[in-house]
């Protein structure tokens, strides 16, 4: 058999479990991987290497049914430290993602010895393996067979990142080939135990609810879906599996959390049995207060990683280590539920939707601003079905985004990393989701703290003319500190705005720097012809919220600093500000019941 560089090898390894695009930094550690690579897959350069991984994880999100995935490639050195906060996003947030770094000869690598040998040597190994499911370094070529099995992710699995560091003479060294390998799609199904005990539950239940989590696959959602409404389950979902189902479905109730929709907070603190399928249930979803979380049910936590399960928060009831979706669908094919046994249940939820409005009419803004959770409410019925949308992962476009969003259901998505929350994710995840579903808009809504952190890729948006709208709020800095600042230390400000010594661009002339078209919302007529007509263009376009710094985020979980018990959160049914008595006593009917 005819050898070749065991680059070229690692390269049609990749084109046969379904590699596409490659986001990278050009190196000189990496120089034959790029020439490899180049030749089989789409390159996409970007600035920072914590791009490349940011836009690979939202691209293989994005493009999770179709099975197309893209890889980071990052240079030794500095390449890979400036890739760390991507690798830790994805692994916090169970998204699959293939990093390939570079590194300097076998010969070159110190090994303990020195702090640094060869030019650029770091021991990427060492400090990415905390944070990746599989890690690696490959000093001289392996066979097709390993790297095979090395990299591939079962849909059945829980995903993160997998790192593999080449040796530069490696990546050079002639090898064979050997024949293609078949891929092994071992699937976790649940037990009979399991289905039992969890019809028997859905059987006695009067109040149950489905939390939807992104573990549940989304070829399976729809037939899902479709049997809750059957079997009268109310379905709420995660922030990462809120694109699951349409905003309007009729047993859909909103998206609970610690910064989540009211109503959603009220429902699921009511249920009798909560199914919570495919999420870790961390504090995020439960709120800090977790021994509060759905005091008045039986949670059943269904996911393929039992060291979630048995973290010691919040209380599991019934604990399931297998596949959601397997699991959910020989329940519900089993039960002789009806939808008669809840039809007082989703009364009371259609009721509570009803009354606790979403946008929360109690966020007034300023004339001179616009009220962003109103102009994100309407916004988002711009958005395609078959769009992506990017609500960037901490502060105020996050929070915003996720509370107001009116989504259409699959196969548009929504795609977040409120794990890692960090700033700076928006514009890179957006790039990625942009090269996933190059036919249709991609829209980002990110603060103007957070755009700042990875403005420099706004270049590779315009190199690519990608049809991605960005929406930056405008609100001098970074709002979610400065709330911090106000609320608990007196308004003792640092680090937050413009006066506390943050700088921050003129996004026209920005706009300008990189040829792309720009806005600026008028307050008085947010939804002007000019926008409209712009919103239906396939062009970049980069457009200014102007915000009220002192705007308020509400509703939101009120904590509090005690001396004795350090910080104290309230449940996640106990939202700020507080509705008015007799609708407060209305919508907490189960609640109430349980405190008399």
């Amino acid at each position: 058999m005819t050898e070749a560089k065991f680059s070229d090898l690692f390269a049609d390894i990749l084109v046969e479990l379904g590699y596409t695009h490659c986001f990278l930094v050009a190196g000189g550690n990496i120089m034959h991987l790029i020439e490899s690579l180049s030749a089989r897959l789409t390159m996409v350069p970007v600035i920072n290497e914590v791009a490349t991984v940011i836009a690979a994880e939202y691209f293989n999100e994005v493009n999770r049914v179709t099975g197309n995935k893209a890889l980071a490639l990052v240079t030794a050195g500095p390449g890979l430290t400036n890739a760390m906060t991507g690798i830790a996003g994805a692994f916090s947030e169970s998204r699959e993602v293939l990093i390939v770094g570079g590194q300097v000869k076998r010969s070159d690598l110190s090994r303990g010895s020195l702090r640094q040998k060869g030019i650029q040597e770091i021991d990427g190994l060492a400090i990415a393996s905390p944070i990746c499911i599989r890690s690696i370094r490959l000093e001289e070529p392996t066979s097709r067979k390993f790297l095979t099995d090395f990299i591939f992710q079962p849909e059945c699995s829980r995903k993160g990142p997998v790192f593999i560091e080449f040796c530069l003479d490696a990546q050079n060294t002639s090898t064979r080939p050997g024949d293609p390998c078949a891929i092994n799609q071992p699937v976790v199904q649940p037990n009979k135990m399991n289905v039992d005990g969890l019809v028997e539950l859905l059987e006695s239940s009067k109040r149950p609810v489905l939390l939807l989590g992104s573990g549940v696959r989304l070829d399976s959602v729809p037939v899902l879906v479709e049997n809750a409404a059957d079997l009268g389950i109310p379905i709420l979902s995660t922030w990462n599996g809120a694109d699951r189902v349409r905003h309007d479905h009729p047993i859909y109730f909103g998206r609970p959390n610690n910064w989540g929709q009211r109503h959603s907070n009220l429902i699921l603190q009511q249920c009798d049995l909560l199914i919570a399928a495919g999420t870790r249930l961390g504090f995020q979803q439960t709120g800090f207060n977790y021994q509060e979380f759905c005091p008045l049910a039986k949670i059943v936590h269904i996911d393929l990683d039992i060291a979630e399960i048995e973290k010691g928060h919040p209380r599991v009831d019934f604990p399931i280590v297998a596949d959601a979706a397997l699991t959910l669908q020989a329940a519900f094919s089993a039960t002789n539920r009806t939808s008669q046994q809840s039809s007082e249940w989703l009364q009371f939820c259609s009721f509570v939707k009803e009354q606790v409005p979403v946008p929360d009419p109690a966020n007034i803004a300023d004339s001179r601003f616009v009220e962003v959770f109103g102009f994100i409410h309407k916004l988002s019925d711009y958005f395609g079905q078959h769009d992506v949308v990017i609500p960037c992962s901490s502060g105020g476009g996050s929070t915003v985004t996720m509370q107001v969003i009116r989504q259409k259901g699959l196969p548009q998505r929504i795609v977040t990393n409120k794990g890692m929350a960090s700033m700076g994710y928006g514009l890179p995840g957006a790039i990625g989701a942009c090269f996933a579903r190059p036919d249709s808009k991609t829209w980002l809504v990110d603060g103007d703290g957070g755009i700042i952190q990875n403005l420099q890729e706004f270049g590779v948006v315009a190199r690519f003319g990608l049809p991605l709208k960005t929406f930056i709020i405008s609100n001098n800095g970074y709002a979610s500190i400065r709330s911090t600042q106000r609320n608990y230390f007196g308004g003792h400000y640092v680090g937050c705005d413009p006066a506390t010594g943050l700088h921050l661009p003129d996004w026209k002339m920005l706009s300008a720097t990189y040829g792309i078209r720009f806005m600026r919302i008028d307050p008085e007529n947010p939804f002007s012809v000019e926008l409209k007509a712009e919103l239906q263009t396939a062009e970049p376009g980069i457009f200014e919220i102007p915000v009220d710094p002192e705007q308020t985020f509400y509703p939101k979980i009120q904590s509090r600093i005690s001396i004795e018990r350090g910080m104290i959160s309230n449940p996640l049914h106990e939202m700020y500000p507080p509705l008015n008595t007799d609708l407060d006593r209305k919508v907490k009917r189960y609640l109430n019941e349980r405190d008399q």
